[in-house]
């Protein structure tokens, strides 16, 4: 195996078309260049020839004219909620190899509110939900204070510091507002007042193993009120620390990362994914959401924050996420 192909969707492909009136996260979960171009050299210095294929109906002319031994994924998709489905889907059918989940597990995973249902029947604790699809709703069954997240959206695209919501009174506004902005369902969880972690993860079944975890803290503020949403991921620097390990009793650690890697394999995740995890305010960790697709942004994605922190060197992580998947496809 020598040519890996990265398929990819950058936020400029899509900043010419005309969305309408649309939040200014539309774009958010999009990757830059930069990211692109630090994959293509961690594989080129593994010995792998890299090749850019995009995403899209280029992606796919570009597989049938000259399909690559395997594809990196890290592309986002376009339009629907299944969207991150479509580049595996193609692999799939095409029967060419490809790292990170399988579309079905792609699909589910960023609906907030299936993945919950999925790991709550395995036996995974998450926080009680409603998933709501007008402004009129009840919501009643929840404790308060909650958070409002648009379900079908990653990268904390729709979650602000308003998100969060302490009084009944407040909550129709902001989901109302959502619904418009996002055009989606929303989903309405019980908002965690406890520590934040997020959980990195390699591997296949049985096999996948946690690598570290990472507590995410405000830098300023009530702890218990914090929401690792747009505005503290855009001013990281000043308003996030991470510390890894976590800064938790080693009991509570492994129960977080126990919780983690029960939902992953829950969700058929495959080769990588980050999941994350908060605590309730009675001390139980809970499931918040999966990252089949994690950010690989050398310097921003909270993936390459956590292995850099444990020393993995951000091409050993490249590397390991291609072993996962070439492992998994051997014949």
């Amino acid at each position: 195996m020598k040519i890996v192909g990265i398929a990819f969707d950058l936020r400029k492909d899509f900043e010419g078309l005309d969305l309408g009136k649309v939040p200014d996260d539309r774009l958010e979960e999009y990757d830059s260049e930069e990211t692109v171009q630090a994959i293509a050299v961690a594989l080129t210095s593994l010995g792998y020839v890299p090749r850019l294929l995009g995403g899209g109906r280029g992606f796919i002319e570009k597989v049938l004219r000259e399909p690559p031994d395997l594809v990196f994924n890290i592309a986002e998709g376009f339009g629907t909620r299944s969207r991150e489905a479509h580049v595996p889907a193609v692999c799939e059918m095409l029967r060419i190899p490809c790292t990170h989940s399988d579309p079905l597990t792609a699909a589910l995973t960023l609906d907030k509110g299936l993945a919950k249902q999925v790991v709550a029947a395995a036996g995974v604790a998450t926080p009680k939900s409603v998933t709501v699809t007008s402004s009129v709703f009840d919501a009643s069954a929840l404790s308060f204070p909650v958070i409002a997240k648009p379900s079908f959206e990653g990268s904390s695209m729709g979650v602000r510091r308003r998100s969060r919501v302490t009084q009944p009174s407040d909550l129709r506004a902001v989901v109302e507002e959502m619904l418009g902005d996002y055009r989606q369902p929303v989903l309405i969880e019980e908002f965690q007042t406890g520590p934040e972690l997020t959980v990195g993860i390699l591997g296949n079944g049985d096999r996948a193993r946690v690598i570290a975890s990472m507590e995410i803290t405000p830098t300023h503020g009530n702890p218990s009120e914090f929401v690792y949403g747009i505005e503290a991921k855009r001013n990281y620097k000043v308003e996030v620390a991470y510390h890894v390990p976590p800064r938790l009793p080693p009991a509570e650690i492994a129960r977080a990362e126990s919780l983690a890697l029960a939902a992953y394999r829950a969700l058929g995740c495959r080769d990588v994914g980050r999941v994350d995890v908060r605590f309730g305010g009675d001390g139980a960790p809970r499931f918040i959401e999966v990252n089949p697709l994690p950010g690989l942004n050398p310097v921003t994605g909270d993936l390459c924050i956590l292995s850099g922190r444990i020393g993995m060197e951000y091409p050993a992580l490249i590397g390991a996420i291609v072993d996962e998947a070439r492992r998994r496809t051997a014949p």
